[in-house]
């Protein structure tokens, strides 16, 4: 008698299922090559020790903890865009690849055989790039084995316990630097279509006490037809003005604040926080008692200014940097203007910080004096881009029509269609 088989239809809920299972374990099986990719790119391109007098010109860059590999830093940019960052977001991507490789091996181990997350990997070599040698492996030996499923709060844990246990200094050094919160934040990038930026600060009780008073007795003295709470946030700004004051009329210094308006417009543009208000605020705050108003001369930004000079105009610095509101570099926000703060601004590095404040320098793209010192020559990228630019084979051209394009070492090309580089795109 012949033996019979059934067999049981697949559901397509069990098609889906395995489908999704196979593409997770094909991404993850990406995201370790990639890793390796980035480990091999800095191995191509080693740094020497790190040497932070450099202050112009390409350096070495020590993007994980001690012990391992440097990179040169004209290296960064490239990867950064092949992966898809910017330049800043793929330094740190290189700098989580080598600490994995080199300063926590048995975790390295697991993520290349998928038992541990990229993401959760990544994690735990962020936090221990700032511990010696020994601290690294110490962390390494306690979470290979739980790396999978431990918490963040058990790998802060566990860092902060090798920290204690290998580098007394800096585990003092925190400590006092935990110690002190003070801070006031002014937070410009949050200001509201009217015209209102939220502050939070954090002080101790004498100071608190004593800038209470204040407040109270300044806002006492004002008119009693306002309402309290919106005299106590003027008084903010009568405080404003007292610092650096000699005791002289019009000797306090004043904060400029830059206000563009368009025809047909109904909001004004606030350039100082890349935001945009009323007009009825503008006119609020230019009535206001003190307040020195400054109109200036209608820049037009298709005009073609021009200057026999190595250096730029006033006037032609503030015309780029109108036209061009932040570093034209694929992925870079940082702001043209000085001490100007872009929106979805992260906690800075203090290179980072000293270069926002610096502002852009403009670059003559075509070296001058064969290039001249004009407006259609003259672009802001920042002090990071404008030293990639000059010391490496990084090259950018601008049509109006397209946009920047700027041409790696290895030939691929990136084009960004306006001004700014939310809409980048890779072209070959």
């Amino acid at each position: 008698m012949a033996a019979t088989v059934t067999t049981r239809e697949v559901t397509r809920e069990e098609q889906v299922i395995a489908a999704a299972r196979a593409t997770r374990d094909a991404m993850t099986g990406l995201e370790v090559e990639l890793l390796l990719h980035a480990v091999e790119w800095v191995r191509l391109h080693p740094g020497e020790e790190v040497d932070t007098s450099v202050e112009w010109g390409m350096r070495e860059l020590e993007i994980a903890g001690d012990g391992a590999p440097t990179i040169d830093e004209g290296a960064v940019a490239e990867f950064a865009l092949a992966i898809g960052h910017s330049t800043d977001s793929g330094r740190r991507y290189l700098g989580d690849a080598v600490e994995l490789a080199y300063r926590l091996p048995r975790i390295w181990k697991r993520v290349l055989a998928g038992e541990v997350a990229v993401w959760k990997a990544r994690r735990i070599a962020q936090a221990t790039a700032s511990l010696p040698p020994q601290g690294a492996a110490a962390v390494d030996r306690a979470l290979y084995f739980v790396a999978r499923r431990c918490s963040y709060a058990e790998i802060d844990r566990q860092v902060e316990k090798a920290r204690k246990e290998h580098d007394l200094l800096e585990t003092e050094r925190r400590r006092v630097e935990a110690m002190e919160k003070r801070h006031v934040d002014v937070h410009l990038g949050a200001m509201t279509y009217d015209g209102l930026v939220p502050i939070t600060a954090m002080a101790d009780v004498p100071d608190a006490v004593a800038f209470e008073d204040y407040l109270a007795t300044e806002a006492a003295g004002m008119d009693p037809t306002i309402p309290l709470q919106v005299r106590r946030s003027m008084v903010l700004g009568m405080l404003g003005g007292r610092h650096g004051d000699t005791g002289e009329e019009g000797s306090a210094p004043g904060v400029m604040v830059f206000v563009h308006t368009r025809p047909g417009q109904a909001m004004v543009d606030v350039d100082n926080t890349r935001s945009t208000t009323t007009v009825e605020q503008v006119q609020e705050w230019c009535t206001r008692a003190g307040t020195k108003v400054t109109i200036r001369p209608v820049i037009d930004l298709a005009e073609e200014m021009t200057t026999d000079a190595y250096t730029p105009t006033e006037r032609m610095v503030e015309q780029v940097k109108l036209r061009f509101a932040e570093c034209p570099f694929p992925g870079c926000h940082r702001p043209s203007r000085p001490g100007y703060r872009a929106k979805r601004r992260k906690k800075q590095t203090g290179e980072q910080q000293q270069e926002q404040q610096h502002g852009s320098d403009l670059d003559h793209r075509q070296e001058w004096p064969e290039g001249k010192t004009t407006s259609s020559n003259l672009f802001p990228p920042c002090r990071g881009h404008h030293r990639l630019k000059t010391f490496t084979d990084w090259t950018y051209d601008y049509d109006p029509a397209t946009g920047f394009t700027w041409t790696s070492p290895q030939g691929y090309r990136y084009t960004d269609p306006g001004s700014h580089p939310g809409s980048r795109r890779h072209t070959g």
